[in-house]
């Protein structure tokens, strides 16, 4: 089976895709301090440092703003997965990027998932904030498809390569939700690492192809 994936951006969408990131940090970083209910587009594009108006050309309202921040971590597993080494069986490689995504070394690593983990356990209180969420995992679900597609035998029918990427992309998903409503460090045990670890080995037998053994990586 063979899936696009997807090219790489202009030079005008780097650009783009950096003020948003911008105004989901600035998003992040009032929500934590204030709450969503506590604060205003106008206040996140001053702290983002932008007009009112380029807030509103790239989002709909102030909770959509942190999509790009909730994204990041999906695209950087996406981008160690698609750099897997053929051969790797599939369960294996899963794992071995999405933990490698969520121990990026450094202070702006951790400081991304203690945003993350503020960002969620506002969502608790606000449904908006709760749909961007599920958007964003929904939206990470879909662009894992092409790379797991790449990774897997080609007849692996279409059925099974969803459900792979639904299985892993959920992992991660609980994994961090659990992480954010406890105490545990952005490293160590229960960590985001720590958790998707666990819960994507305990996946491996529903990412294996019954009666054929598990799937592993092959050449591109």
């Amino acid at each position: 089976m063979s899936r696009p994936v997807n090219p790489p951006l202009s030079l005008t969408e780097r650009r783009k895709a950096a003020t948003q990131l911008d105004i989901a940090q600035a998003a992040a970083e009032l929500f934590t301090e204030q709450g969503p209910d506590g604060t205003t587009a106008e206040e996140i594009a001053g702290r983002a440092g932008v007009a009112l108006r380029t807030f509103y050309r790239y989002f709909r309202n102030k909770q959509d703003a942190v999509g790009p921040l909730l994204s990041t971590g999906g695209a950087r597993w996406r981008e160690l997965l698609a750099a897997t080494e053929p051969g790797t069986p599939l369960p294996r490689a899963l794992e071995a990027a999405a933990v490698a995504s969520l121990s990026q070394p450094g202070e702006a690593a951790a400081e991304a998932l203690r945003w993350t983990r503020g960002l969620l356990r506002a969502a608790q209180d606000d449904p908006a904030l709760r749909a961007v969420w599920y958007r964003v995992n929904q939206e990470s679900e879909e662009r894992l498809l092409p790379v797991v597609a790449r990774l897997v035998d080609p007849a692996t029918d279409e059925l099974e390569l969803r459900l792979i990427a639904a299985a892993a992309t959920d992992a991660i998903r609980v994994s961090l939700e659990v992480w954010a409503a406890s105490d545990a460090d952005v490293a160590g045990p229960g960590s985001p690492a720590d958790l998707v670890a666990r819960a994507l080995g305990g996946a491996a037998h529903r990412v294996a192809a019954p009666g054929s053994g598990t799937p592993a990586a092959t050449a591109p």
